[in-house]
Formats: structure tokens, sequence, C-alpha cells
């Protein structure tokens, strides 16, 4: 269930946020940019919350609440982990962060990726349709970045005519992949990395070794930090799979590379991961190493995103790092 979240950092994306409810200066869609586990997700549910609290009074707050964070709320619509054969097929689960009708997804031809589809969109156009209980309504998006052409062409369609009262609240990883005119039809709130000093608020407790550990692979992303302190079997998974990107880095062999690799010939966490690993790894390596091999890496990740084949990714870009 999406459970409020204290929000670490970040004032000045919140005072703006704030201004914009007590001034009336509410737009229509927000996008929330930067990179993962920023926050840019607790923020985006903290201020659907605010605007459907408008004018709620106080005696309902706990109940409003408890609707909000269960995804009952009538007036709050959220897309974000998306039914794939096979990889999140739960429903209960998916039933936890979303509440779009996404049953169409489960039909043939079977959804076997995350990208949000047209018919995603005509899902999500149908509940934006109903008539809100309150001041606003709010629908949130994460990773909008996963609309492809003819699912952006008809998210764009809404956003240029969104219902009255409807604000949008996406989320985004990857700005630059989205069509110009959907930013240019929100009010884009950049996302920087945490400090240092707010993140070590998250770290009370905490061993001086895993610390140290998780400032490292975090990047200034408090979501990273929460996620692996609360979790120590995660943790030391990602050491494990810190080690294993090492490895990679320092292996000459192309067998032995190609090897490490094929966990990202299939989509899910375990590429997630070692993709994130790899990256960090490669930035531990020498000056030299990294400007031979950061763009190569830059590529990689950016076609993992489509429907190329993983494994010819993976060769690839083998061949092409020193």
């Amino acid at each position: 269930m999406p459970k409020l979240q204290k929000i670490i950092g970040h004032l000045s994306q919140q005072e703006q946020l704030r201004s914009d409810l007590q001034q009336d200066n509410v737009s229509h869609a927000y996008l929330f940019s930067g990179q993962r586990h920023l926050g840019k997700m607790s923020l985006a549910l903290q201020f659907a919350f605010d605007l459907l609290s408008t004018d709620v009074a106080e005696e309902r707050n706990e109940q409003m609440q408890s609707q909000f964070e269960r995804l009952t709320h009538p007036d709050l619509l959220v897309l974000d982990q998306l039914w794939m054969e096979e990889t999140c097929d739960d429903w209960d689960e998916i039933a936890q962060t979303s509440n779009v009708p996404q049953i169409h997804r489960s039909k043939a031809p079977k959804a076997k990726t995350d990208i949000i589809s047209i018919d995603d969109i005509r899902a999500l156009h149908e509940r934006l349709m109903d008539t809100g209980s309150g001041k606003y309504r709010c629908c949130v998006i994460r990773s909008v970045e996963r609309m492809k052409d003819a699912a952006a062409n008809a998210f764009l369609k809404i956003l240029e005519e969104p219902p009255e009262g409807l604000v949008f609240l996406l989320t985004t990883e990857h700005q630059s992949s989205l069509l110009p005119t959907i930013i240019s039809r929100t009010r884009v709130v950049p996302f920087q990395r945490t400090s240092i000093k707010d993140l070590k608020i998250l770290l009370e407790g905490v061993p001086e070794d895993d610390q140290k550990f998780l400032m490292h692979i975090a990047s200034g992303a408090p979501g990273m930090v929460v996620r692996l302190r609360d979790d120590p079997d995660l943790l030391r998974l990602h050491r494990t799979v810190h080690t294993t990107a090492q490895t990679f880095w320092r292996a000459h062999s192309l067998r032995e590379r190609l090897q490490i690799l094929s966990s990202l010939h299939k989509r899910g966490q375990e590429s997630d991961d070692l993709l994130l690993h790899l990256g960090m790894t490669l930035r531990e390596q020498s000056a030299a190493t990294v400007c031979k091999n950061a763009p190569a890496f830059a590529q990689l990740a950016a076609d993992l995103h489509t429907n190329a084949h993983r494994q010819m990714l993976a060769q690839r870009f083998v061949l092409s790092i020193d």
C-alpha cells in the first residue's frame, strides 16, 4: 500500500508545492523529474493527499488517510506496478500500488513488459471520467517514460483538455525521453540527490560498516537507503551483487564477462540490481577506464529499456568496452 512517508530533503520542492496549494495556483499537471529512489513518488503521493484533504473536516482526516493508503479513495488514481506475464502477475501485489484497471493486460496478446500501452491509457481515461467528490481529483503515474508513442500521444490529448479539478502527478527518471509537448504541459519539479547530512538521519543505529556501504550505493537517494536499511537480506544481496559487478570490471575474459551479464537477459529485479551496481562500480575504476567505458554503459542502460534482444545488447556491450 502507498503509505505516506516522511520526506527526506527536497525542502525547496516541498515549499513550492505548499505555496501552490496555499495560493490556489495548483497546476493541472506536475512532472517530478530525477534519478531513481530520490523520493519523487513519495512527494507525489504526499501532495496528492494534501490536495484531496482540501476543505476536508479535521475529524475525517484519519478515515481519509486510511482510504488513501488502501487506494480506495474515490478521487485517487494511481498507475504504478503493471501486470506482466510471468514477471508481475500477482493481482494482490499489484493492487497494493495501482488501482487503475489492468485486466486487459492479461488477455491475448498478454503484456510481457512494463510499457504503458495505449490500452492502459484508454482504461485510465475511462476512470478519469468519473465524477469527483471533492475540489480536486489526483492521478499519480510512476515513470511516465514507460509510455511509447501511441500511448504518449493519447495521454497528451488528455493533458490538453483535462477534466475540471483533475491534477496529474507524474514521475520520470528520463525526462529527455518524453515528448516535448508533454513536458510543456506540465510544471516540472526537478529532484537532486539528497545531502549526506540529510541521509545520515536515516542511519541512526546502523553499524558503521553498513552505513558506509549504504551511503556509497545510495548516491544521495533516500529511498535506496530505507529499502536496504530495513531489509538485512536485501542488504546482503546487494553486497553480493556489488562484488559481482566489481569482478566484471576486473575480468579480462570475454566469456567471464558474458557469464556475469547473463542476469541482464531477462527483465526483472535481478537485472535492474546488476545494472545499478555495474554503474556504481564503473565509477570506482580509474578515470581513464570511466572515460572509455561510460558511453557504452549509458547506451546499454538506455537500450535495456526498449524491446531489443537483451542477450544481444549484453554481448554488444562486452565487445565495445576495454
